[in-house]
């Protein structure tokens, strides 16, 4: 079933603004830049969190009818990169690459579509150059005691539009600005461009420059990468709530004093991620990258869906039941998918075509509003549901099983959580032998042990579904 453009038009919520905007489709392509990992170590699900809402946004726009172009910064030199660079004795790159190697094989598991541009930071160093010096020129930067460059926000008025903090508040509570690159400036809430050379911290990592050696500050380079690859004017900028402030807001004022043109029309941001009900840390023990999960005997696809069913912009509560429910939602979609592979028989009716309309227009609809996943995903639940219903009717034949197959298929282009080749959904011998001796004690009408071996199957991830016509996995 082909998506319909023509009649819901995408509305995104915009941070700068705080209101849904609708996102006009002119034919162009959309620029967006989303703010990709810092490679110092293994990206986290909470890195990942705000990586698969990215790839929900794009194939949305992409499922509209919309064509984008999306880069994605790799950031391979700041303070933490170069501290584990110079702690293990590498060099930037070769210490940089195997997290950035990681990344791209975790992105993988996760089902997530590649960007089109993936700039990594130490590869626009004369970019970066050039810009300060055009902010040194117009007087929106300076040099200070330490030999570092600085942008002098007191030469932008409206810094603060996107987090929605006053410029006076920064003046007065410098803690605000919560920027780790503290060096001797002007004002307290003035950040740091370019970072001049000290050995005791960069050893042998610098770059030459007209301002000494040095390396640039971490706001600049997004900024940078971004005009570089997608304009002076981006459509979209995506990131992680923790970034709005200062980050982002830094980058729209070095680039619009830079440019003197607006730096991005749409912002999205991402909430935090919980896990437990708490900060994730490594002294709390609730730490977790994707290969710990992976590790742990969970799919790449099953910790895509923990991290996809809440909504973007609402905190995620991520906890161990809750992956396991995504693993049981999994086995409730695949085993349906299973099912309509093996239809052989059944009437040629046309009364699944309305369910089947009504479930794909209300994925469609919800999508379109602000990425709303939680009543896309219940769309997809209610045609499971209303399908089966149908199949245990025998009014599902094989060609309608094709054009209910041919939906998901659309549905998954977004969602991306789907197993469609029936290798991948073959049912363990252990759970399948369950399965048998829960149906001989059902015909024997031992109840009892017909629920022991219900729970013995259920705790294994699979589900069973009791219908008129009989039970399946």
């Amino acid at each position: 079933m082909e998506p319909d453009h023509k009649r819901t038009y995408l509305k995104l919520f915009n941070s700068e603004s705080r209101e849904k905007e609708k996102m006009i489709n002119h034919g162009a392509r959309l620029s967006i830049y989303t703010c990709g990992p810092t490679v110092y170590d293994y990206a986290h699900i909470g890195n990942f969190r705000t990586y698969v809402f990215e790839d929900l946004l794009r194939k949305t726009l992409k499922f509209m009818g919309f064509h984008i172009k999306q880069v994605m910064n790799i950031t391979d030199v700041d303070d933490k990169t170069i501290r584990g660079a110079n702690a293990a004795g590498k060099s930037l790159s070769e210490f940089t690459q195997t997290y950035i190697d990681a990344f791209f094989e975790d992105i993988d598991s996760l089902c997530i579509e590649k960007a089109e541009v993936y700039p990594y930071a130490t590869d626009h160093i004369p970019e970066m150059i050039a810009m300060i010096e055009r902010l040194i020129d117009e007087g929106a930067a300076y040099i200070g005691k330490d030999k570092s460059v600085y942008f002098k926000i007191e030469s932008f008025p409206s810094y603060g539009r996107l987090s929605h903090f006053c410029l006076d508040d920064l003046k007065q509570n410098a803690s605000l600005h919560n920027d780790a690159d503290e060096y001797e400036k002007e004002n307290a809430s003035d950040f740091v461009l370019w970072k001049a050379y000290d050995e005791s911290r960069d050893g042998p990592i610098f770059w030459e420059s007209p301002f000494g050696k040095g390396r640039p500050g971490w706001h600049i380079e997004c900024s940078a990468m971004a005009i570089k690859h997608l304009g002076e004017t981006l459509d979209i900028h995506v990131g992680g709530v923790d970034n709005k402030f200062p980050h982002h807001e830094n980058e729209i004022a070095q680039s619009e004093a830079c440019t003197q043109k607006c730096f991005a029309k749409h912002w999205l941001h991402s909430e935090h991620l919980l896990v437990e009900g708490k900060k994730m840390s490594k002294s709390l023990g609730n730490f977790y990258t994707l290969r710990n999960l992976l590790q742990k005997g969970f799919s790449g696809k099953e910790v895509r869906l923990a991290l996809l069913q809440t909504h973007y912009r609402v905190q995620l509560n991520f906890t161990m039941e809750g992956l396991e429910g995504a693993r049981n939602s999994l086995k409730r979609i695949n085993a349906f998918v299973f099912r309509l592979k093996n239809i052989e028989s059944g009437e040629t009716g046309l009364e699944y075509r309305d369910s089947l309309v009504s479930a794909f227009n209300q994925f469609k609809v919800a999508l379109a509003d602000d990425l709303n996943i939680a009543e896309a995903l219940a769309a997809l639940f209610n045609l499971i549901r209303d399908m089966n219903g149908l199949i245990d009717q025998g009014k599902i034949g094989e060609k309608a099983a094709q054009e209910i197959i041919s939906t998901l298929v659309e549905m998954d282009k977004i969602l991306s959580i789907i197993t469609f080749e029936q290798s991948e959904l073959i049912i363990p011998s252990d759970v399948q032998k369950a399965f048998e001796m829960r149906q001989q004690a059902r015909s024997k009408k031992d109840y009892a042990q017909a629920d022991h071996f219900r729970e013995l199957i259920e705790s294994r991830g699979y589900i069973i579904e009791d219908a008129p016509t009989g039970s399946f996995l």
